[in-house]
């Protein structure tokens, strides 16, 4: 078997991870760069302390957002200028959903799956409620979307990757399907950009949105980015109209005008801290190989699942078993799944629960490597065999699970 993690067996070290800690669940919060810190106390002290307002120009805040997003969409496949960074995950989704509604008039139907996000159905939700005159959110389960594609539908909302399970949608074909049936795009990112390779360019998508604290390791609540295809960057309405998205905020106009292209998109005041936690990551991944990466993570998936199901007899794999159709996480269920998750973490082996039964393991060859699939799966094992997970403590539901 080809050893793929060879390729990033120095990416390890550009990572903080505490000693004795087994890490696998950078699908959920990304483990910190160790240049980050330096690089946020130089912010706060350089930037922050001696320039004050002066540092919106002398050190470039203000073009962050665009900054940022054309280093992302080198990732995810997306043209400079197309990805603006920013405001969080949810406000992203409900902008690009309403300005491809808007670009639907005619039709009334958003399109997911039952296996989406909550937030981005909820978002849909409320969107729907707002605009009223028969606008709808219509859920099937993942694999009857391409069947549930017709004339109706406005606008297909997905997730690239499940959550839950990492099932992964075929983003070129369901984008072909919708096109064909005159409906737009909108993709979550979230689990897929950093993940594996994404191309909304050759896909044709038409909107798309993502995080920067899982994969990208950008820290806790980093900005979100949102992606507008070329081809709608001047027709897409910014319906959350922020000044910071008007073609001229320090003008003052008393009325909204656009800015160009995914500028548009901008509401907020950018987060400049955390945009520079986020720059200390992108430095790393400047360098990465998506199809690279994507090699190393699949090989690790299939030693994990080899390995759990040989020594874990009563754990059932949730996630499909063709890598093909998987992201870069592994979830398998057991009723007890959130005591034997508190167990592991406990053993030094941090992975994640999702409800009702879901424990899941994100992997990221930049700082797991054959040998830590290798003892986490050990270790799982133990805890398993030994009933380590049958203890009152294990079964207390912590605020974030």
């Amino acid at each position: 078997m080809t050893d793929f993690s060879a390729t990033f067996s120095d990416t390890r070290a550009l990572f903080h991870i505490p000693e004795g800690v087994i890490y696998l669940d950078g699908n959920s919060l990304g483990p910190m760069p160790v240049t980050a810190a330096e690089r946020v106390r130089q912010a706060v002290r350089d930037e922050w302390g001696e320039m004050l307002i002066t540092g919106w120009n002398r050190a470039g805040w203000m073009a962050q957002p665009a900054r940022l997003g054309d280093r992302i969409a080198r990732l995810i496949g997306s043209e400079p200028g197309s990805v603006a960074v920013g405001d969080t995950l949810s406000i992203k989704v409900y902008q690009a959903l309403a300005a491809a509604l808007e670009l639907r008039p005619e039709r009334r139907v958003i399109l997911s799956d039952s296996g989406n996000f909550p937030t981005d159905l909820y978002m849909a939700e409320g969107l729907c409620q707002s605009l009223g005159r028969g606008y709808r959110l219509r859920t099937v389960p993942p694999e009857e979307v391409a069947a549930a594609i017709d004339d109706s539908v406005a606008v297909l909302m997905l997730t690239e990757v499940d959550y839950r399970t990492g099932r992964k949608h075929d983003m070129a074909a369901l984008t072909a399907r919708a096109h064909a049936a005159g409906a737009l795009t909108l993709w979550d990112l979230a689990h897929s950009a950093g993940a594996l390779p994404v191309d909304l360019g050759a896909a044709g998508a038409d909107f798309a949105a993502g995080c920067t604290y899982k994969y990208l390791n950008g820290g806790p609540g980093a900005p979100a980015f949102i992606y507008v295809a070329p081809r709608h960057a001047e027709a897409a309405r910014a319906v959350l109209s922020g000044w910071l998205g008007h073609a001229a905020p320090f003008a003052f106009e008393p009325s909204y005008r656009p800015a160009q292209g995914a500028e548009r998109m901008r509401v907020g005041t950018p987060p400049v801290l955390q945009m520079a936690a986020l720059e200390a990551a992108l430095d790393i991944w400047d360098a990465v190989d998506m199809h690279a990466l994507r090699a190393a993570s699949v090989a690790l998936c299939e030693q994990f699942i080899a390995g759990v199901e040989a020594a874990c007899p009563t754990l059932t794999l949730a996630s499909p078993r063709n890598a093909d159709e998987r992201g870069s996480q592994v979830s398998f269920r057991h009723p007890e799944g959130y005591a034997i998750i508190q167990a592991l973490i406990a053993e030094g082996v941090i992975g994640d629960f999702r409800a009702p039964d879901i424990l899941r393991f994100g992997f990221t060859p930049l700082y797991i490597g054959p040998a830590e699939v290798d003892a986490a799966t050990a270790t799982l094992a133990r805890v398993m065999k030994q009933r380590l997970w049958d203890d009152p403590q294990y079964r207390v539901r912590a605020r974030v699970t």
